[in-house]
């Protein structure tokens, strides 16, 4: 089955004056600051930005946000300090179920046949694939083949070959800090190990998170005025088997739109501060995915930048009090099509980071850190 990836890169021109910008996050919620040694953070920071430098590339030469995201992410992807690939948690019967999105507030200037109504796509409950947000990325530009906005399983993996996304064992996403959380979450001993895993073999990793619900995501902003948002996870620690979470359901976990201003107050407000008309917005949302479910927190924030003309800080801020009051934890990272971000969270931290024109990475871990 043939992909769409012989396409021109580029078929459309940059807006004059449109800054790029790349938000991340690494997952949010159960790091701790008593292990937080300057070496642990270090290693963290430095992945992170690994992530942004990455993702930065691609918009720095002009490519599709889409593409920035997707490279950004598949770096944490691989990273085993991440709930998301490599690091992905294991669910209650200690196998590894991963889910992951895309979606976009219009369709890629590289892929202009794309349906406008397509929006995006989203995976779960895969075994096999290495990295989830590629296969997102293949499957979202292959409407002809997997006309519907959401696949799971043995068949979405299928699918996934056909476009060039091989699968790896299962074994791959093995991590032995990562067994030992399951095990020991369920009470059990850390043996016995999976078939063919032995543990102690090499210095494992240790997570600043432990028993982590979050996931990885990124969301950024190209030269033509798309955002996309991408996010991938391993889900929640000893999750039942086919627990499906918030990151492959559009509105809870991630949200992308754009929409034209028709408030004629809101028009004149535009032009008086010089924004577009034309507004734009992606989020992608980390913690217990239960909650962003249940209050559809993703595009709730959207809802109220768009018909209440909250900006993008104050309404992230409210629904994150939202999932708060209703007992859920995380954060969320949101980006507009200005180049305005917020990175709000309701817990002990959200491994996060934002890079922009300049190529400066800042990132950060703790609710009290500075961007840096």
């Amino acid at each position: 089955m043939a992909t769409q990836e012989k396409l021109p890169l580029i078929s459309r021109k940059p807006r004059p004056g449109q800054e790029v910008v790349l938000v991340i996050h690494g997952g949010a919620g159960t790091m701790s600051r008593a292990s937080a040694t300057p070496e642990r953070q270090a290693l963290y920071r430095a992945s992170l930005r690994a992530a942004l430098d990455a993702g930065h590339a691609v918009l720095r030469e002009g490519g599709e946000a889409m593409d920035a995201a997707v490279a950004a992410v598949t770096v944490l992807e691989d990273c085993p300090l991440f709930n998301a690939g490599k690091g992905a948690v294991f669910n209650v019967s200690g196998k590894n179920e991963l889910e992951s999105s895309v979606m976009l507030s219009k369709p890629p200037a590289s892929h202009p046949d794309t349906p406008f109504t397509r929006r995006g796509f989203a995976l779960t409950l895969l075994t096999r694939t290495r990295n989830p947000s590629q296969l997102a990325r293949a499957m979202y530009l292959s409407p002809k083949a997997v006309p519907h906005a959401m696949l799971s399983g043995d068949e979405a993996e299928s699918v996934g070959e056909e476009l060039g996304v091989q699968p790896v064992d299962p074994s791959y996403f093995f991590t032995e800090q990562r067994w030992k959380e399951h095990r020991r979450g369920l009470g059990l001993p850390d043996g016995p190990y999976p078939p063919g895993q032995t543990p102690g073999e090499g210095k494992p990793l240790e997570q600043l998170d432990q028993m982590p619900t979050g996931t990885v995501g990124a969301v950024a902003l190209d030269c033509r005025g798309c955002i996309a948002s991408v996010t991938s996870t391993g889900g929640k620690t000893n999750k039942m088997v086919g627990r499906i979470g918030d990151t492959p359901q559009m509105g809870s976990g991630f949200w992308a739109e754009e929409w034209k201003e028709k408030r004629l107050f809101k028009k004149f407000l535009n032009k008086l501060q010089g924004r577009r008309q034309r507004r734009a917005i992606g989020a992608s949302g980390t913690g217990d995915g239960d909650y962003f479910i249940r209050l559809a927190t993703c595009s709730t924030i959207a809802r109220r930048v768009r018909f209440k003309g909250e900006s993008i800080k104050a309404a992230s801020k409210a629904c994150v009090e939202d999932l708060r009051r209703n007992g859920g934890i995380g954060g969320v990272i949101v980006l507009d099509e200005s180049g305005n971000y917020a990175m709000p969270m309701n817990c002990e931290g959200m491994y996060r980071g934002v890079i922009g024109e300049d190529g400066d990475a800042k990132v950060a871990i703790f609710h009290d850190d500075v961007l840096a």
